[in-house]
């Protein structure tokens, strides 16, 4: 733990002001040269509110008021850096390494709760011939549109009583923060995953829902269908060759020309984790020709894709009624950022009540930060991955 000068802290508050404090605190908790585990919340109150203050807070002195009104104490202090400390603590747990799959998709801002997406259809290769001194030709577009889901705002409330201050129960009150941001980014996580996965559908396109993953092609529109599931399990640079071939017949609905996708990530579940990476990343592979009777060794041409992996995904597989066995073997390639997205009214938001609000009355809670964001996660274009169960082997 890092020695904090608690009254050079607050002589910066006094002469520079909130917005600059907070500011600076921000930086050097975002650099990582402060953490906050670094602080103490009966310390910053102590150089805030005065240690008279939070001797008060002890119920065998009378308990008296901490944030009384007019009373001279600068509460305010106390609440943005107080505000600052949490914000970080939530924000670092949101956004832990574990929850993969939210990194691999972009998060879309958005005014409305679910929203009519229109798209102009591609012209393909329809290019005609202008001869010199003559217009040009006009032509028309194609409706295309998605229709992507409501959103939901969730959120949850961090209190910070009296006992927390005078107690300096710094830790509990930061572990409660941990715990808020976890929740959040976990139920986030789990909604794309749903998604990804397939244990949820919500694509819809001109108007009609249709699942996002299609081992036939008939559960498609018929000007767009797609095959988009195989059952190759992820051993060598052969099943993730099958998958690519998936790619290259599935056509533009618009123009009948190949999407054009370049997929760019792989993502597996914890058990196949060592050997994506050895298909991946291998220094070189080996084609076999004749019956095995022609072996040619060349470079791994499979070293653009990023490999990533879910520990939560291979939960989710289970909870969606496939056995545990055969969730591990579970694997999608393809480019996730076009293929999903989380659809967000606002991010992760930290915000504090105000100071001498009625829970301190009621409930000796000095200041709440109440943290909430709104989104959905929606299918943008199922036709750029590819999803694998893995019950064929190679």
């Amino acid at each position: 733990m890092k020695a904090i000068n608690y009254r050079e802290l607050k002589r910066m508050y006094d002469l520079s002001g909130p917005e600059k404090t907070v500011r600076h605190l921000q930086e050097a908790l975002a650099a990582g040269d402060l953490t906050p585990e670094d602080f103490s919340l009966r310390e910053v109150a102590e150089a805030t509110l005065s240690g008279e203050r939070v001797r008060q807070m002890d119920p065998r002195g009378g308990g008296v008021a901490l944030l009384e009104s007019g009373s001279g104490v600068d509460a305010t202090a106390f609440s943005n850096i107080t505000g600052q400390i949490i914000r970080t603590k939530i924000m670092q747990a949101y956004r832990q390494e574990a929850f993969a799959v939210s990194k691999l998709v972009d998060t879309i801002p958005t005014r409305l709760d679910g929203e009519r997406i229109p798209g102009v259809g591609r012209l393909g290769d329809q290019a005609a011939e202008v001869a010199p001194g003559m217009p040009y030709p006009h032509l028309g577009f194609g409706e295309d549109y998605i229709d992507t889901p409501q959103t939901a705002k969730h959120g949850f409330i961090v209190p910070v009583t009296k006992e927390a201050i005078f107690f300096d129960r710094t830790h509990l009150v930061l572990q409660r923060a941990a715990e808020v941001g976890e929740a959040l980014g976990l139920h986030k996580e789990k909604r794309l995953i749903d998604l990804v996965v397939g244990a949820a559908n919500n694509y819809k396109w001109k108007g009609v829902n249709y699942d996002t993953y299609s081992a036939t092609g008939s559960g498609a529109p018929p000007d767009g269908a797609w095959i988009n599931q195989t059952d190759q399990e992820l051993c060598d640079w052969t099943d993730v060759d099958a998958a690519e071939q998936l790619f290259a017949d599935i056509l533009d609905p618009n123009t009948g020309e190949p999407v054009l996708i370049q997929a760019t990530t792989v993502l597996v579940t914890p058990a196949y984790r060592h050997a994506a990476h050895r298909v991946f990343n291998a220094a070189e592979i080996t084609y076999e020709t004749g019956g095995g009777n022609l072996a040619t060794t060349a470079a791994n041409p499979l070293g653009n894709y990023r490999v990533a992996e879910s520990r939560l995904m291979y939960r989710r597989i289970v909870a969606a009624g496939e056995t545990a066995a055969a969730a591990k073997k579970w694997w999608f390639i393809g480019d996730f950022r076009k293929a999903f997205a989380y659809m967000e009214n606002w991010p992760i938001t930290v915000t504090q009540s105000p100071v001498g609000s009625e829970a301190e009355f009621n409930q000796d809670i000095v200041v709440r930060f109440k943290a909430s964001e709104r989104g959905a996660a929606a299918v943008i274009n199922p036709r750029y991955v590819v999803k694998s169960t893995g019950t064929s082997g190679s």
